[in-house]
């Protein structure tokens, strides 16, 4: 499943969408940004509360295919634009992480 197809499916809104084709391989769930970095696979979609502009270099870092934000938090213009910059998708819901991860690692 590509990034922008999940976006759709789980009506994910999408402040950085600069690669929606990127595929999703895995995920990884996470607000530790020193544990995620060690952790987390290149494609894995990574669900986290963090909404700082360090998720973005974690993201590049890892390769991850996208952030999602949970929790109905939200990153501010400077972090969208970073990501953008960068190549980083950026998502959100307003969904606890556990009910968003219950519902899309069935996808993945």
């Amino acid at each position: 499943m590509t990034v922008g197809e999940l976006a759709v499916k789980y009506s994910l809104s999408s402040p950085s969408l600069p690669e929606p084709d990127k595929e999703i391989t895995g995920g990884y769930a996470g607000d530790l940004l020193s544990w995620v970095m060690s952790r987390a696979k290149s494609g894995d979609a990574w669900v986290t509360i963090m909404s700082n502009v360090n998720i973005i270099a974690v993201a590049s870092l890892t390769d991850a295919s996208c952030v999602i934000l949970c929790d109905g938090e939200k990153p501010d213009k400077e972090v969208v634009s970073i990501a953008n910059a960068k190549g980083v998708n950026v998502l959100v819901s307003d969904k606890p992480a556990f009910e968003l991860i219950s519902e899309i690692s069935q996808s993945i």
